[in-house]
């Protein structure tokens, strides 16, 4: 997936313009002269009162340098934030690494077991790896500005991890390929007129597709996906591919990637009140070994702040006092988007085993390289 585009952006080219995991922030935030860090103001289990410029100078002062594991699809996803993190912050030596979020929690996983850890800061789809850290004590507890304006159900109330941005899958179409006969739900995906004319990311491959899926079961039954499974899909790996395929013009129909119900370009992106979809909040937290912590820190609380989160790339903030453009509703207040059923999908690993291997019965077997390259052990070390 591409870096998140601004919403301007968004909104005159399409969802299929944002579809993925991208710069979760992309708002400039304001940095500050090179003065003396001061000391800390914060409270033990408090929220962090140091502005963004005196954690700015304080991290300089660490050393400056900060490296993220991101959740994606394609090497540049991240590119939207990590430039907008360093316009705001100049001197900051920031790395930050692209992988799928799967591989992302077990290579932190080894590199805890042979004390070669190399990321600050984890943000990741794998939700339940969070819970798990925490059990382990390996996570940082530490609450940004901000953090109790977020939605209850998008951080760790011992400030373990918070959710950084929110993001939302389901199907998407192109508006000139489809012409006045748009779907309107995933029934119509199943119609003959769109034989070999739907791509879609596999759902055995990405957990979130999976449980996109789950739900599309919930509410049409296995004969729905063994229609779908004759519909001659185009499935690829990376929730970047279905709606990169509709962009290009290969398919009309998307199934399994982000975007926003607001774009009015040639993409459209398919979540409203009466349609099964999925949304989640994309988790970060500072590992408690991490070597810079302060930046790590001033990353969490950009993100958090007023200005990043009011340029989400869908119009979705993860902060109950800010309120979303016309048009739409804060994320959590959409029953079928089933943001509170995702964390406990993803903790029921044993269930989740055993969609991705009947998924394979109705769909083939995942193939194809994965989109971030092959990424080895220690990447950004």
């Amino acid at each position: 997936m591409p870096s998140f585009p601004s919403r301007r952006r968004l909104l005159t080219t399409g969802a299929g313009a944002a579809l993925g995991l991208g710069a979760l922030g992309a708002a400039p935030a304001p940095a500050a002269a090179s003065s003396a860090p001061t000391a800390p103001r914060r409270a033990s289990g408090a929220e962090e009162t140091r502005p963004l410029d005196e954690l700015y100078r304080a991290a300089l002062a660490e050393g400056g340098k900060l490296v993220i594991y991101a959740g994606g699809d394609t090497p540049t996803q991240q590119d939207g934030t990590k430039a907008a993190f360093l316009k705001a912050f100049p001197g900051i030596d920031l790395t930050l690494v692209v992988d799928y979020s799967k591989y992302h929690d077990v290579r932190v996983d080894n590199q805890f077991a042979t004390r070669t850890l190399v990321p600050d800061v984890v943000q990741l789809q794998t939700l339940q790896d969070f819970e798990r850290w925490k059990s382990q004590g390996r996570l940082l507890h530490y609450k940004p500005a901000g953090f109790s304006k977020v939605y209850d159900g998008f951080k760790d109330p011992q400030g373990a991890w918070v959710a950084i941005g929110a993001i939302a899958f389901s199907f998407m179409y192109g508006t000139a390929a489809v012409g006045s006969d748009a779907p309107r739900t995933p029934l119509d995906l199943v119609d003959a007129k769109w034989r070999g004319r739907i791509a879609s990311s596999f759902p055995h491959d990405d957990d979130a597709v999976l449980y996109l899926y789950s739900l599309y079961v919930k509410h049409y039954g296995w004969d729905w996906v063994a229609k779908l499974a004759a519909q001659d899909v185009r499935f690829a790996r990376g929730s970047n591919s279905p709606g990169e395929a509709v962009r290009a013009g290969t398919h009309a129909i998307g199934v399994g990637g982000s975007g926003s119900p607001l774009s009015t370009g040639p993409v459209r992106f398919v979540a409203s009140d009466s349609t099964p979809f999925m949304a989640w909040g994309q988790r970060a937290a500072i590992l408690k070994a991490a070597r810079n912590t302060t930046a790590a820190r001033l990353y969490l609380n950009w993100q958090l702040s007023t200005a990043t989160q009011q340029n989400s790339f869908n119009g979705w903030s993860v902060r109950t006092d800010i309120t979303p453009p016309a048009g739409l509703k804060p994320i959590w207040e959409y029953a079928n988007a089933n943001v509170d059923g995702f964390p406990r999908f993803m903790s029921d690993r044993a269930e989740v085993e055993r969609l991705k291997q009947t998924f394979a019965l109705y769909f083939g077997e995942v193939k194809g390289d994965p989109t971030p390259g092959t990424l080895g052990l220690h990447p950004g070390a």
